[in-house]
């Protein structure tokens, strides 16, 4: 069993940056991570992901701004996000693909999910 506790959410103005933190309890080792995110009124969707071995893969529409990494000794993610938009509003998700198959842009591909942490963007 898996547990993610994600947090560095906040309100920040458009252009400024933010570093969310997800810790994961139980094992992950080798498990992709990824993160995801809902804005009002839409769906759930794929902001990037990073594998175990490091392969890293991200939404077009945070390429260049937003950087993920790993620290497996800490069994926790990060998402440094720069040059934040207004569009970057939503509730991000911190997510654990524990099995085999599916698309690592998928919701349904991933197992485990954090609460969510607010990310508000100001223009």
């Amino acid at each position: 069993q898996v547990q993610l506790v994600e947090s560095g959410g906040g309100l920040v103005q458009a252009g400024g940056s933010l570093r969310l933190a997800c810790a994961a309890s139980g094992r992950t080792f080798n498990y992709p991570m990824g993160w995801f995110r809902r804005a009002p009124g839409k769906e759930r969707e794929f902001v990037v992901v990073v594998s175990g071995g490091g392969a890293v893969y991200y939404a077009d529409s945070v390429k260049g701004r937003f950087t993920i990494s790993r620290d497996n000794a800490k069994n926790t993610v990060y998402l440094q996000m720069n040059n934040l938009k207004p569009e970057d509003t939503a509730v991000y998700y911190c997510a654990v693909r524990a099995t085999a198959g599916g698309v690592y842009y998928q919701v349904r591909s991933y197992d485990y999910w954090g609460q969510g942490t607010q990310v508000t963007v100001s223009s």
